[in-house]
């Protein structure tokens, strides 16, 4: 298949840990109630860092620094699953950065993709319902061994 017969999205995530505990997001759609990494699709005019801080704060209404980059992900999104239905299958690409928190306070989004947002005990995550990408980045963040 040439990249002209499917859809690209270019998603931005951010990694951020306070001690023992790690900041998630609740998806509201369209794995309601699946807790990931905060984050979302890039803008056209924006570079992936200003992508994950600008999702960062939305999400979960902290300001960030984006740090190093942990690594990038890539799969498919079959056209039956995807949001807009085009009957076009999606590469997802997931870009991965580590960030620390520089100001504001925690909230949870309001009318987005996600409607809550926490930080969870890392000893907890196998209590909470997460997508591949948290397991997969806390690896590259050397939090997890998992």
């Amino acid at each position: 298949m040439e990249y002209t017969d499917y859809d690209t999205r270019l998603a931005s995530y951010a990694v951020v840990t306070d001690g023992d505990r790690v900041l998630l997001a609740r998806l509201s759609w369209p794995d309601a109630g699946l807790w990931t990494l905060p984050g979302g699709g890039v803008d056209l005019d924006e570079t992936v860092e200003e992508g994950a801080v600008r999702e960062v704060l939305e999400e979960t209404g902290y300001d960030v620094v984006v740090e190093e980059l942990l690594g990038v992900r890539s799969h498919v999104v079959p056209p039956e699953r995807r949001k807009t239905q085009n009957g076009r299958p999606m590469k997802a690409v997931q870009v991965v950065h580590r960030a620390r928190v520089v100001g504001v306070s925690l909230r949870h989004e309001a009318e987005g993709t996600t409607d809550q947002a926490a930080w969870v005990p890392i000893a907890e995550l196998g209590s909470h319902r997460h997508g591949l990408l948290v397991a997969l980045a806390l690896r590259w963040a050397g939090v997890t061994a998992e």
